[in-house]
């Protein structure tokens, strides 16, 4: 028996003074000082292309979003003063603040120097599905959810006898691919964003794909052509919303992703932060790899005139001055000095500074990262080839090779928000422990086609050998093993593309926490799985990376005891014979699920109109 499953988640006066404030540690460069006002000064704007981003006109619903950056430098002064006194004796606790905006929810943590954290806050946030296959956000709620953990986290930082002024800086790290897009004059957004598992574009890729020069892609930016990049969700958007057109037209639009939409709001909209890190913009396909520059070729072939849209900035994961830093809030005035995307944030917080270092996180999808050093590996066998991490001043920028899934824990929350198998998420580990194997059930969960190594967009969640004797445990333990499968044929595709078979898998993220999963991945893939007792590893990469930039941490060999403590190893307890017999029935499954969304089930267009024709509420 075959079900099919069409879900989808789918900173005075006098010129001497002007020049210390220059070198002032904690002040960004590019501020400007007038003479009598002690006022912030507009700096130059950072993003590529010919106007400057305006403060200008209307604006709108979320005015109060907006904040001014001009403000008494006392102020300002003050606050990034405390930040540096929070450093300066060799007995001070230093801290440092994590932004972790992810798919379904957003944390702010904060860590000491041992890379412990110490405080959190976290908050879910909505998610809009207003046809199959379109995931979709509120660029507004993203923000708002941000704002509202720094507080809370702050909240129990303080109610634990600590001091906010031992906050030295904030990282960021962020889904990724996921495309926002919003008038440069006003700051408003001119559609909701669209998720990364979004699959809307399934007809535009094929489009893409016999177009001329398709087949350079890969060559220049590391990914392939699919639904998943930004690219082809902003060209949906030029497409099919109006007022994303006029925009474009007009030279009002700006583009970003998460991290940037961030920046430029958190730092206050009138100071024109408008920057990308290395990673993020990695991962939009209209970036150079090896130069991280804007490719003219790629841009070209995505229909894009750099004169009509604004491109942020491309900068450094580690920077002391390029992000600015908290416009408001009970944080004002810390430093934003680091940002990464999520997944290379996971990989710094494994510490995987040194090629042949490899992680899997296990979140809302599943992504592993293989450190292939200095120089990009593009990958033969389905793999993408991305930016691992860049710190800056002397370091090179440093690559891996990606294995990317969809659905990996949004796979359980489906069992459990959708078939109703379990009241709570990690119910559903308890329920897989209540059967001895999957029953011959396999679930293939291509709720939005199928990622890495396969690239199938046609594909739809399929559950194959449904029999009298299936019980719910059955498809439990079948959704576990269905990641655990994915990352087995990523793993084989990596040792084709790099020659090397990986020793142990360190691995994070939320799906971790069952040891059924972890030890079902042992025995998948017939090497150790090492597992932290502190999970939070890509929110301490975004940390890192921002006490990297302030002299936290100054060389990697320092991080070699962080998280160190209280790993657990789950060893294989298979035999390769039964390992290789699971493996061959999930592959005639994948072989299987092919071909069930026709061409013109994706070609849904979006009334021509607003961000609330998209399903807001």
């Amino acid at each position: 028996m075959i079900i099919r499953c069409p879900i989808r988640f789918v900173v005075p006066p006098a010129s001497a003074l002007l020049r210390s404030f220059r070198s002032y540690p904690l002040l960004p460069s590019r501020l400007l000082v007038e003479r009598a006002a002690l006022t912030v000064s507009k700096p130059t704007v950072r993003y590529h292309e010919g106007t400057a981003l305006s403060s200008r006109g209307a604006r709108g619903r979320r005015a109060a979003t907006a904040i001014s950056a001009s403000q008494p430098a006392t102020s300002s002064l003050s606050t990034d003063r405390r930040a540096m006194a929070s450093g300066s004796g060799a007995d001070s606790e230093v801290f440092v603040g994590s932004i972790d905006q992810g798919t379904t929810s957003t944390r702010f943590l904060i860590f000491n120097k041992a890379g412990q954290p110490v405080a959190s806050h976290q908050l879910e946030f909505k998610q809009f599905y207003p046809h199959p296959g379109w995931h979709e956000q509120d660029p507004w709620e993203i923000l708002s959810s941000v704002e509202n953990c720094i507080e809370g986290a702050v909240k129990d930082f303080e109610t634990g006898g600590r001091s906010k002024e031992a906050i030295k800086a904030i990282g960021i790290t962020n889904q990724r691919e996921t495309t926002l897009v919003w008038d440069k004059l006003t700051g408003e957004p001119l559609h909701n964003a669209i998720a990364w598992p979004d699959t809307r574009t399934a007809s535009l890729v094929r489009e893409l794909k016999s177009q001329k020069g398709a087949e350079r892609l890969q060559d220049i930016c590391g990914l392939p052509l699919s639904t998943y990049p930004s690219s082809v969700k902003l060209m949906w958007l030029l497409r099919n919303v109006q007022a994303v057109q006029k925009a474009y037209d007009d030279k009002r639009l700006a583009f970003g992703t998460v991290d940037t939409w961030l920046l430029y709001h958190l730092n206050g909209r009138e100071r024109n932060i408008f920057v990308t890190d290395a990673t993020n913009s990695s991962r939009t396909m209209f970036v150079d790899l090896r130069n991280l520059t804007y490719s003219e070729d790629a841009l070209s072939f995505f229909g894009l005139n750099r004169n009509q849209i604004a491109l942020p900035e491309i900068v450094p994961c580690s920077d002391a001055t390029a992000f600015g830093w908290l416009e408001k809030g009970v944080l004002k005035g810390t430093r934003i000095t680091g940002c990464l995307g999520d997944q290379s944030a996971a990989l710094v917080g494994q510490c995987g500074f040194e090629p042949g270092r490899a992680k899997n996180t296990y979140g809302t999808g599943c992504f592993l990262l293989y450190n292939v050093g200095e120089k990009p590996v593009m990958s033969s066998h389905g793999l993408l080839a991305t930016v691992a991490y860049h710190f800056g001043g002397s370091r090179k920028p440093v690559y891996a090779l990606e294995g990317s899934i969809a659905v990996a824990g949004s796979g359980v929350k489906f069992l459990v928000n959708n078939l109703g198998l379990a009241d709570a998420s990690h119910d559903i580990s308890r329920l897989a422990t209540t059967v001895k194997d999957n029953g011959g059930c396999v679930f293939v969960t291509a709720f939005s086609g199928l990622f890495a190594p396969y690239w199938i967009d046609d594909a739809q969640g399929t559950i194959f050998g449904i029999t009298q004797h299936t019980e719910k445990g059955h498809v439990a333990r079948a959704t576990l093993e269905a990641t655990c499968f994915q990352t087995k044929a990523i793993l084989d595709a990596m040792e084709k593309d790099c020659g090397h078979k990986l020793s142990e898998l360190a691995v994070d993220g939320g799906m971790t926490n069952s040891d059924l999963c972890m030890q079902t991945q042992a025995d998948i893939l017939g090497i150790p799985v090492d597992r932290p007792s502190m999970r939070e590893t890509t929110s301490l990469g975004a940390a890192i990376a921002a006490g990297f930039a302030v002299d936290v941490w100054k060389e990697f060999g320092e991080l070699k005891d962080v998280n160190r403590e209280g790993r657990r190893v789950f060893t294989p307890q298979k035999s390769e014979k039964e390992s290789a017999a699971m493996f061959k029935m999930w592959t005639k499954a994948v072989a299987m699920c092919k071909g069930w969304v026709e061409a013109e089930e994706q070609q849904i267009s979006e009334p021509k109109g607003d961000v609330g024709d998209s399903g807001k509420a």
